[in-house]
């Protein structure tokens, strides 16, 4: 790829939002500082309390561990018989769950957040991707609400998937790091048998440098991931700060109800710009043919938005944190004079 002014950009594999590497790469001469608009993670982070400094001083203890644990059951509303284990980062599940599965097809309902494939083909698996759900597969995979577009499975339809994986001796894997805001989304308070759930917590608490996820499911698989994790897979001040915002169910709700507030404001900033076809309280998803030169303009404004390798006419678009941020969107937005080719 040819940046703004011809350099060469290599961008192999996976493209991911927060990259400002190579937004800076891609439009050297943009104004700063940027206004990241490429990821899904709240731009208001949960306020963080005031840290023990034994926190960095000692290794996390079981105490820790176990406060976090019983926010997190609160939080997600987790049964009773299920278990959950904590991990430095969804990411980190993603690439432990494929030691749990049998041997057979893996089925991911796409498109969708592009690391999950990756890591079952990394491990052997034969993948592919559907856009209905697969009735075959002995595992299937299903990010609800999914990202990109927000679509969202209804509970009785995710069981129905459940059931036949089990029937097939495999697993359902259903990634809600999107469903904070939309808790009647979720499948965990009535977890069907052989399905695991991951939920992420540093997109909705703003906080994604903490480096937090949980798994769901029943009691083996939970205990086998444990393992694989080994001790002290959490650092002490996440196992802290985690444990104190997922019981500020007060924080939640406000903040839930701001963000519905910017994404709603978002719409009507992009709707003149293409075709809204989808997303979450956390970021919206346009389509238009411009789509190219939309990211070339925005880009040469210092602002930088998600696009996608194998869909050139959409751009996902995170909140603004802030009004200054907004008036620089608008304005980039709004702009009318002609605009030079956009990078290749």
């Amino acid at each position: 790829m040819q940046g703004a002014r011809g350099r060469v950009v290599a961008e192999d594999g996976i493209w991911h939002g927060g990259d400002l590497a190579t937004a800076r790469t891609l439009f050297p001469e943009a104004p700063g500082p940027w206004v990241d608009l490429s990821t899904g993670i709240n731009p208001i982070p949960y306020p963080l309390p005031a840290l023990p400094l034994s926190l960095w001083t000692r290794l996390p203890g079981a105490d820790d561990e176990a406060a976090l644990i019983i926010a997190a059951r609160a939080a997600y509303r987790v049964p009773a018989f299920v278990d959950i284990v904590a991990a430095p980062g969804t990411q980190s599940l993603i690439e432990l769950l494929p030691r749990l599965a049998p041997a057979g097809p893996v089925a991911i309902l796409g498109p969708t957040y592009a690391e999950h494939g990756h890591g079952w083909r990394k491990a052997g698996y034969a993948v592919t991707e559907t856009a209905v759900p697969a009735e075959t597969a002995a595992t299937i995979v299903v990010v609800n609400p999914n990202n990109p577009d927000g679509r969202v499975l209804p509970r009785a339809e995710l069981a129905s998937l459940a059931a036949g994986c089990t029937a097939r001796g495999g697993l359902l894997v259903v990634d809600e790091a999107f469903a904070d805001f939309t808790p009647e989304a979720s499948i965990v308070p009535d977890l069907p048998d052989g399905t695991i759930v991951l939920r992420s917590f540093g997109k909705t608490y703003g906080l994604a440098g903490l480096r937090l996820g949980f798994a769901i499911g029943a009691p083996e698989p939970i205990a086998r991931l444990k393992a694989m994790l080994g001790p002290w897979s959490v650092a002490g001040p996440a196992l802290h700060v985690g444990a104190q915002a997922l019981s500020d169910a007060g924080w939640l709700a406000g903040t839930g109800r701001e963000r519905a507030h910017d994404a709603a404001r978002l719409d009507a900033l992009l709707a003149p710009h293409g075709r809204i076809v989808g997303g979450t309280t956390l970021f919206r998803l346009l389509e238009t043919p411009q789509a190219a030169t939309l990211f070339a303009r925005l880009g040469r404004h210092g602002i930088y938005v998600r696009r996608f390798q194998h869909a050139p006419e959409r751009l996902r678009f995170g909140l603004p944190g802030d009004e200054p941020a907004w008036s620089r969107l608008r304005a980039a937005l709004t702009l009318h004079a002609p605009e030079a080719s956009p990078p290749a």
